[in-house]
């Protein structure tokens, strides 16, 4: 009755679908566990949708663990779970498979800084160095990663923007 290794996407954030298919339950499951487990809390971006991190998704995978194949109940799953994360820092869920190696990433040589150059123009013909001299070939893969990370940084910087509001609205309710 055992499960079969779950592999998780490198990704930084989860929509509540993506996480569904990955961990093999409905939405409304995935929304009731969160009631009952603490350690399940998703953020929510500005327009209130669920956004999972890696760590949602390898705790709602031992929630179902727990439960499905273990067969605890609700408050032995929920003390099981905090039992767990105290032991140790990451669950253990390993990937079906290895992560593939991005062949249109390139690696730059890092700049050697002696000393801080107060001449901009030095400066700026020291950063032409490290241009690339030919144009990178995009094919379907290449944009989508493109896409991909471009729509992961934007909603990291949705949820930033949310907390650096909250951090004001929250400094100005102390004085």
């Amino acid at each position: 009755m055992g499960y079969a290794a779950v592999a998780i996407p490198e990704k930084i954030f989860f929509k509540i679908g993506e996480v569904c298919d990955i961990v093999d339950v409905q939405a409304h499951v995935l929304r009731y566990w969160e009631t009952e487990f603490p350690q399940l809390s998703p953020q929510k971006n500005r327009s209130g949708q669920r956004s999972y991190r890696r760590r949602d998704v390898e705790i709602a995978l031992r929630i179902k663990e727990l439960l499905y194949e273990d067969e605890y109940t609700i408050a032995g799953a929920r003390k099981k779970l905090q039992q767990d994360l105290r032991e140790t820092s990451r669950l253990k869920i390993v990937p079906a498979q290895p992560a593939k190696e991005e062949t249109f990433i390139r690696e730059v040589p890092a700049p050697i800084i002696d000393e801080p150059k107060e001449d901009f123009e030095e400066n700026l013909s020291e950063i032409e160095d490290y241009k690339i001299s030919e144009p990178i070939e995009l094919d379907d893969e290449r944009r989508e990663a493109i896409h991909n990370l471009a729509s992961q940084l934007l909603e990291l910087r949705e949820m930033l923007s949310k907390k650096s509001a909250e951090d004001r609205q929250n400094f100005q309710r102390k004085y």
